[in-house]
């Protein structure tokens, strides 16, 4: 048989075959057909429109959310469709947007209205988590950087409307703390160096209830603690510190930068600051025990204070492990009958924890309190001593002086709430011409 016959007789295996190759072709031409697979969206993009008014976008839009030619909001799920005509429409498959886990999606959006002058991110809109466009665009949404997140999982997102950028979740580790500032909000008070505190943002991963309650752009007083969190980075930023210790034998006065202007608790005999109720402006009046606690250390400051007995030493070659004497060094004096001579001194005192914040709140640190008081004092004291008598004789009334110095020190201290628990007198070295001179005396006498 030949060519011609068989062609003849078999035309419509042929045309069979041509249609199978062509088949999507032929639907789509006829029908307007399309086929979205699984994992694919549709983005339609509409080329002209036949009739009707409305064939134009609005200005400053890109988006079409009313059958305007153009980008169009609404996408193809995955499915069959008919009428989409090659000549009128063109759809693009995308891939399903995808999140990996311990990610967020940050949504930037290329088309809505103007973001009000004064803030930076565009606020939350019902959308079903940016997958309809168009409802986005009906809803009010703005254009530009969102509030609003997308956690992990698969999503269908028209990006035509909507830019995908994923980031790292937050995570604080065990003993730190999390510092927030945000990006967005109100201006912080006047007087103030923190924003309100604000409550129900669930750690500031619902940024718009945040905004809706009322919180202020900048450092926050509120905290976040060790975990994972879902924290949009381009409305806030958050620094990691280490939790505030204060170890066992101390206490930690708060001194707060922030809050109303409490009340004076001290009474009128306390003159040197006012000692305000927790959550106050000012020194706090109950001191915090030992342990860790999530201090923000911008709004506020902790001042450890001893409560054990504290031993100073006014001695050049000896200093405590608190290092709160390391500037002290021996004392010199001069005696009635013109000799200098050294003498080292330790001072044992007591700062009782209900008396801790008025000590802090007269001197500011532990480090004040031997400085402005106890070095001169002390130094004072015994030089004055020292002048109402001869070397011999400051020699052979050791003990009595260190009764004397005690009881004088004592009465000095009560005054700015701290305990005198003992004063000690330590190595004394006579000068050694004195030395040199009862040396002298007593040869002489040795050879009678």
């Amino acid at each position: 048989m030949t060519m011609e016959a068989l062609i003849l007789n078999y035309w419509w295996v042929v045309v069979a075959l041509i249609c199978a190759v062509l088949n999507k072709y032929i639907l789509r031409f006829f029908f307007g057909m399309v086929v979205v697979p699984e994992d694919r969206i549709g983005l339609v993009t509409k080329k002209f429109v036949l009739y009707g008014p409305g064939k134009e976008l609005p200005d400053g839009r890109i988006i079409a959310t009313k059958g305007e030619a153009g980008f169009q909001g609404k996408t193809l799920a995955p499915g069959l469709y008919f009428g989409m005509w090659f000549w009128q429409y063109n759809v693009t498959m995308e891939e399903f947007t995808i999140i990996p886990e311990g990610k967020i999606g940050l949504i930037l959006a290329k088309d809505g209205s103007e973001i009000p002058t004064g803030n930076i991110l565009g606020h939350k809109v019902e959308c079903d988590n940016f997958q309809d466009a168009v409802r986005f665009l009906e809803n009010g949404g703005q254009r530009g950087r969102q509030t609003s997140y997308i956690t992990s999982g698969s999503y269908r997102i028209n990006t035509m409307l909507f830019q995908v950028s994923v980031t790292d979740m937050v995570r604080i580790q065990e003993s730190m703390v999390g510092i927030v500032t945000t990006l967005d909000g109100l201006p912080i008070e006047r007087d103030q160096i923190a924003g309100k505190l604000i409550e129900g943002h669930n750690n500031f991963q619902d940024f718009d209830e945040f905004i809706n309650r009322g919180g202020n752009r900048g450092l926050q007083p509120q905290v976040v603690l060790a975990g994972s969190y879902n924290l949009n980075p381009w409305a806030i930023q958050l620094e990691q510190i280490p939790m505030t210790e204060i170890a066992i034998g101390y206490v930690g006065v708060v001194i707060s930068y922030i809050g109303n202007d409490g009340n004076d608790l001290t009474g009128a005999d306390f003159k040197h600051g006012n000692i305000v109720a927790k959550g106050s402006k000012g020194v706090w009046v109950e001191p915090l025990g030992p342990g860790k606690y999530p201090i923000n250390k911008y709004v506020m400051k902790v001042e450890p204070v001893p409560t054990t007995n504290l031993v100073l030493n006014w001695a050049s070659a000896r200093s405590e492990a608190h290092n709160l004497d390391k500037n002290l060094c021996t004392i010199t004096v001069r005696s009635k009958d013109g000799f200098p001579f050294n003498l080292d001194v330790s001072q044992i005192i007591h700062v009782p924890t209900t008396e801790a914040p008025k000590v802090i709140a007269r001197f500011g640190n532990m480090v004040n309190l031997v400085s402005q008081v106890l070095e001169p004092t002390i130094g004072n004291y015994f030089r004055n001593s020292a002048q109402d008598s001869d070397v011999i004789a400051f020699l052979s009334t050791r003990k009595e002086r260190q009764e004397s110095a005690k009881e004088h020190i004592r009465k000095v201290l009560d005054e700015y709430n701290v305990n005198a628990v003992d004063t000690l007198i330590g190595d004394i070295v006579p000068p050694e011409s004195l030395m040199k001179t009862l040396t002298d005396r007593k040869l002489p006498k040795s050879k009678r």
